[in-house]
């Protein structure tokens, strides 16, 4: 399986939260390929600059130790994201949706409004 985490869903695994689904959590640690945007890494600085979030301050030391893989963030990801309709407002989570299809992943996530897009989802 090839999953893209959601930026709550990283933050859960990462410090280990109930908050995550068994399923969800079984599923990341087999897949082939787990996937963390650049979105999420742009997601926590927002909302720890704003002290909304309280996160580690290490993302890509995180990825590295969960062997986890980095998505960037390309022309390709950004017009797809801005094109798709509007179920849900969050530019995070939109951007997220369109790098998902794009890029054939499954989206981990508790955000049921994100299924709206028609992009596969496992629920967090």
């Amino acid at each position: 399986m090839r999953l893209l985490l959601d930026t709550h869903a990283f933050l859960w695994w990462v410090t280990k939260d109930q908050a995550l689904a068994t399923v969800a959590r079984d599923e990341i640690a087999r897949a082939d390929v787990v996937a963390v945007s650049a979105a999420s890494a742009w997601e926590i600085a927002i909302k720890k600059a704003a002290g909304r979030l309280n996160a580690p301050d290490d993302v890509e030391e995180q990825l590295d130790r969960h062997g986890f893989l980095p998505l960037e963030i390309t022309l390709r990801h950004a017009r797809a994201a801005g094109a798709l309709p509007r179920h849900h407002g969050d530019p995070f989570d939109r951007m997220l949706v369109a790098q998902a299809q794009l890029e054939s992943l499954t989206l981990v996530t508790r955000d049921r409004r994100l299924a709206l897009y028609g992009v596969a989802t496992l629920a967090a």
